[in-house]
């Protein structure tokens, strides 16, 4: 099972296009073996310590271990893949 945290920064553009984006890839690559929490940062500022978050939106792999981080919208897919060390679909 694959546990991942994304975090925005309220409802920006942005912030809904990456977790429409992680959505998809989700469904792509691992469906029915993932689980995404999102953490509004507006509303819960603290736990940006906790995951050491520089930058929004920001994606972190939980589990499996080790935890990974890859910032952005997810937008570009094959980066997204590569950051959290997930082979493509399509790949033998």
């Amino acid at each position: 099972m694959w546990e991942l945290r994304l975090y925005v920064a309220g409802q920006t553009p942005k912030s809904m296009q990456a977790l429409q984006n992680l959505q998809r890839i989700c469904e792509e690559h691992l469906p029915g073996r993932y689980r995404i929490e999102v953490i509004d940062l507006h509303k819960h500022p603290k736990l940006a310590k906790q995951d050491e978050i520089v930058a929004i939106p920001t994606l972190v792999r939980k589990l499996p271990d080790p935890i990974r981080r890859v910032i952005g919208d997810l937008s570009n897919i094959e980066k997204a893949l590569v950051g959290l060390q997930l082979v493509p679909a399509s790949t033998p």
